[in-house]
């Protein structure tokens, strides 16, 4: 079912509010396709696309044409209304993405037109063609980054600098450990620890394509990928011998895969 309807997107108490709004300078993009849940429920069976009325343009607002946007775990549980932070309803699915500046209100000074964007906050909904959204809740992102990289910036890479930063002062040559590690947090993990000088065992479950998914952990910079089973034989022992034992565990599993990263802790 296709509805046509005009929104603004405001944010108070750090949620999104879709409403009804008429104002002065129409947008040069007059309409938005968006993927829209209206109750809390399956994605299934509550999302629904449709085309929404852009509102007329702020002095503070920028116009975005949507690059990409990814699916991730809290977007299905923010639908499912099971996340910590729930938009308002209707709301416009997904908290992450990478758009291209077409429009910017006469106010803006810290966008231009052309500029990759992406969101300050969760709930400001990038699962559209387009969106109006204030320029105080976008940030700049370079434009010669693959456009997929760009459009997950915002969640997985900053979670593992945090994991990486936050518990331990790591440096080059330590040594840290993670299960999950083919995760986009986990290949984040990877890449920036490498980029740091720190080096990383890496934890996977066995697959039949072990060798190839261990090829590209490495490629990332991955300095050693082992199987949960190998986690917990003696030849762990062997393991640490090319390398100091990890000062910091990352742990994305749960159960004895947790267990057995805290025992090779120093």
């Amino acid at each position: 079912q296709n509805r046509t309807e005009e929104y603004t997107h405001t944010r108070a108490s750090g949620q999104l509010n879709i409403s009804r709004s008429t104002f002065s300078v129409e947008p040069s993009v007059k309409e938005s396709t968006a993927l829209i849940y209206r109750c809390h429920g399956e994605p299934s069976q509550v999302v629904t696309l449709e085309t929404l009325k852009l509102p007329p343009l702020r002095s503070t607002s920028v116009l975005v044409k949507m690059l990409a946007a990814p699916i991730n775990p809290s977007d299905i549980n923010m639908i499912q209304g099971t996340y910590a932070i729930l938009p308002n309803l209707p709301a416009v699915g997904g908290n992450e993405g990478v758009g291209q500046v077409i429009e910017v209100g006469i106010e803006v000074k810290t966008i231009k037109v052309g500029d990759w964007v992406i969101p300050r906050d969760a709930g400001l909904g990038m699962w559209q063609t387009a969106v109006v959204l204030s320029a105080d809740d976008l940030v700049t992102v370079p434009s010669d980054i693959p456009v997929l990289s760009a459009a997950t910036l915002g969640v997985n890479p900053c979670t593992a600098l945090r994991m990486l930063s936050d518990f331990e002062d790591l440096k080059p040559g330590d040594t840290v450990i993670q299960n999950a590690a083919n995760s986009a947090v986990g290949q984040a993990v990877i890449q920036i620890a490498a980029a740091k000088g720190v080096q990383t065992v890496n934890v996977v479950r066995d697959r039949p394509n072990l060798q190839k998914l261990t090829d590209g952990l490495k490629a990332m910079g991955a300095t050693c990928v082992i199987t949960e089973e190998t986690l917990r034989r003696p030849e762990m022992k062997e393991i640490f011998k090319s390398y100091p034992r990890p000062k910091l565990a990352l742990n994305g599993v749960g159960g004895k895969s947790a267990t057995e990263l805290l025992r090779h802790l120093q």
